[in-house]
């Protein structure tokens, strides 16, 4: 999708599209199709909110024009955006016309239920919409065409419009077409089926009519994504250049943070103001970065070691730039400190630790020497004591954070927070006696045995490998021929498929759907492992 961010509500719609349009190529009941008409219904009522917002960040950059006393330059931007929603509403009441002609083309609605889209004639049928919009006598082109034709004019329009108010080619770059074929498309250009189909093709072919309502409410939907991204940009010009500083904050700059007990704190106190109407470009070592919505930048950036002092102190510079417009800019050298580190905790994955599992580390407090004799607490989670002086075995039992806090002596020394990390889903592995099965080669028709394995992460099992061991518990294996479940066996890691072999002929499929995987901890204990629903599916061509 280009342009805009989509709200969480939209991802899920989009995923459950997804994952319906892959029931649907499995030939599935009439009551999973009723299913495109529910999601549709949501694509429309979030299109709607989003058209909501839009024609409320125009009333409000409206304001903002006016209250700026309606300047030559703020007013020209703000004919653009009025000219945006003017031709996205036209683009948006075509694509609306597009939906209409599929429920009319199907048989309309169901007498007694006009205007209710559960209640359509056509609403199983597979033919009339993808004829509809690639009919065979126009060679795949026709009302398909058309379709594309208008995305791609206003992908088109909305650059050019952008352009004309001061938009870079870098921020031009995210504005692309959606109208993709087959061999343009990252999800299926490496799919054999779908293998030369064009965009009306790869998006109408064999649609039931509820279907192709969905598809069209999608792609409105990035459209208006695509205009809000571009509304973001024509606010951002409003007001461009004024230095009007309204936001101001009292700051103190220590000489340091750390004080030692019967030393002097040192600092100095000054007010540091920013201006609300403008966005400053800021830049760190002639490198330019994110400037957040009140004017302030981050700087982020990791240390590097430099000439160490007896102290084992290094010091260092940056240069700071913070340029408003073309004529203004801001510059100076900033003075930082870099200490030689000293590790405290040993472990492969310090940073952030594996939930449920066992993080092994080795805590050492070099200060404290022979004295050092820890206790240890953990906030989040379980620990257990290792066999020698500073080892400890941490169990996170939450996303998020997790605490471990050290005493010595019965004194608290200080604590050490940790992010915690889901452990990451093993791979699916199908294979046969000959050996790991290739997914597009397929295997024998006539194979009596099938091996399902879940193999860790490298990483997870190189870092945790007494927590990295998994297994297929349950799984069901369907031999499917000519869309048609024909026969079911189900097992476990090992599935015996004689039953199965005795039906299969060349060019039919397995479809093995994992039900269950099992992952072993540390203890030896088997938990059940959550498998996404999207990961659980393997197709085997059979030869």
């Amino acid at each position: 999708m280009a342009g805009g961010k989509e709200t969480p509500r939209q991802k899920m719609i989009g995923m459950m599209y997804l994952v319906l349009t892959a029931l649907l190529a499995l030939n599935v009941s009439t009551t999973v199709i009723e299913k495109f008409i529910f999601i549709n219904e949501s694509l429309e009522r979030a299109n709607g909110e989003t058209k909501e917002r839009i024609e409320t960040t125009i009333k409000q950059m409206t304001a903002n024009v006016t209250d700026k006393g309606n300047r030559e330059k703020d007013v020209v931007v703000l004919e653009a955006a009025h000219e945006l929603r003017k031709q996205s509403q036209v683009l948006f009441d075509s694509m609306e016309a597009y939906k209409e002609a599929f429920i009319e083309i199907t048989g309309g609605y169901l007498e007694g239920h006009d205007g209710d889209r559960i209640h359509l004639a056509g609403k199983t049928d597979y033919d009339k919409v993808g004829n509809y919009m690639m009919p065979i006598e126009e060679n795949g082109k026709g009302h398909g065409e058309r379709f594309e034709k208008l995305l791609d004019d206003q992908v088109d329009y909305i650059k050019d419009l952008l352009k004309k108010n001061g938009a870079t080619p870098e921020q031009l770059a995210r504005y692309n077409y959606i109208t993709l074929d087959a061999s343009e498309d990252e999800v299926y250009k490496n799919d054999p089926n779908q293998e030369g189909k064009g965009f009306s093709q790869l998006a109408f072919e064999s649609s039931p009519t509820p279907a192709g309502l969905a598809t069209v409410s999608e792609f409105q939907a990035q459209m208006l994504n695509m205009e809000t991204a571009a509304l973001d940009f024509l606010v951002s010009r409003v007001g461009l250049g004024d230095l009007s500083f309204d936001n101001i904050v009292p700051m103190v700059n220590p000489e340091s943070k750390y004080v030692a007990a019967g030393t002097k704190y040192e600092a100095k106190m000054f007010v540091a103001a920013s201006a609300s109407g403008a966005k400053p470009e800021m830049k760190y070592n002639g490198t330019a970065i994110q400037v957040s919505d009140d004017g302030q930048g981050q700087v982020s950036f990791t240390a590097t070691p430099g000439q160490y002092n007896s102290e084992g102190i290094a010091r260092k510079t940056f240069k700071a730039e913070i340029i408003y417009g073309e004529d203004q800019k801001f510059e100076t050298d900033i003075e930082y400190f870099v200490i030689k580190p000293v590790i405290d905790i040993q472990s492969q994955s310090v940073n952030a630790l594996y939930l449920n599992c066992g993080n092994k580390l080795n805590v050492k407090v070099q200060a404290l020497g022979n004295a050092y004799n820890p206790k240890f607490s953990v906030t989040g989670g379980d620990h257990i004591a290792g066999a020698e002086k500073g080892q400890v075995t941490v169990i996170p039992k939450r996303l998020g954070k997790v605490t471990l806090s050290v005493a010595s002596g019965g004194n608290p020394i200080g604590s050490r927070e940790f992010g915690v990390r889901g452990i990451p889903a093993p791979n699916l592995v199908s294979g046969t006696d000959r050996g790991e099965v290739d997914l597009k080669q397929g295997i024998s028709a006539k194979t009596q045995r099938l091996f399902l394995r879940a193999v860790a992460d490298k990483s997870f099992a190189e870092f945790l490998p007494d927590d990295a061991q998994f297994q297929v518990a349950q799984a069901e294996v369907t031999l499917v021929s000519g869309g048609i479940g024909r026969k079911v066996v189900r097992g476990g890691g090992r599935i015996d498929l004689r039953q199965i072999a005795a039906q299969a002929r060349k060019g039919d499929q397995l479809v093995i759907e994992i039900k269950k995987v099992q992952r072993k901890n540390f203890r030896g204990e088997v938990e059940d492992f959550p498998i996404s629903k999207s990961a659980s599916f393997i197709s085997i061509p059979l030869k």
